[in-house]
């Protein structure tokens, strides 16, 4: 199956999981954190294993990446990646605190990073289960801040056979006065993102 040339109702499908997924994830950050903060999904597509380090800003680049494990039908792993510079914007956002307030990433700020990420997994794990109709559990999310490549490195060390592709939903938060970007990564093992575009009726 080749993945990289998607047909136009593959896409439409795609991007109504990651529209449904932004809706609910959008919803339950505002409530988190009691004012309004917006999401989208600027881009989506799915792009060859070996460039995801390329996507998350280059090798060398230093993220903070958030990681949850995806058992069921189809397991998979989720990587939610921001620069670490967008990490301690999206903590001044989630606190309703002036952008460049934070300058360190501290116990505090980790943990709002890593319920970030847990929301996103849940919600648009939840909403990739009702087009798919698979279910999808996950694991209690770890965060890290290291390079792209040794990032990758580890969640590489935790799967046993990890497919070629991974299937990338652009991620965008819109508070009051900016616009933060990251990129949630699904990273199926070896047959599962066969397995998810087979459910959607689009294999």
């Amino acid at each position: 199956m080749d993945f990289l040339s998607l047909s136009p109702m593959q896409m439409d499908a795609l991007r109504e999981v990651g529209n449904v997924g932004a809706g609910n994830a959008a919803t339950a950050l505002s409530q988190m954190v009691q004012k309004a903060i917006d999401m989208k999904v600027p881009a989506l597509g799915v792009v060859p294993f070996d460039q995801v380090a390329d996507r998350m800003g280059g090798p060398e680049s230093l993220v903070a990446g958030v990681y949850l494990r995806v058992e069921g039908k189809a397991p998979a792993n989720l990587l939610f990646v921001l620069p670490i510079d967008s990490a301690k914007a999206l903590v001044d956002m989630l606190m309703g605190l002036p952008t460049g307030t934070t300058e360190e990433i501290g116990e505090i700020q980790e943990s709002a990073l890593k319920e970030v990420g847990n929301i996103l997994a849940g919600t648009y794990l939840n909403a990739l289960s009702m087009f798919t109709q698979i279910t999808f559990e996950q694991s209690v999310p770890a965060l890290a801040m290291d390079m792209a490549a040794a990032i990758i490195s580890v969640v590489l060390a935790t799967i046993a056979e990890v497919g070629d592709h991974a299937l990338l939903l652009s991620t965008e938060f819109v508070g009051e006065s900016e616009a933060i970007e990251g990129s949630l990564f699904l990273i199926p093992e070896e047959g599962s993102l066969e397995l998810i575009l087979g459910s959607l009726g689009l294999a």
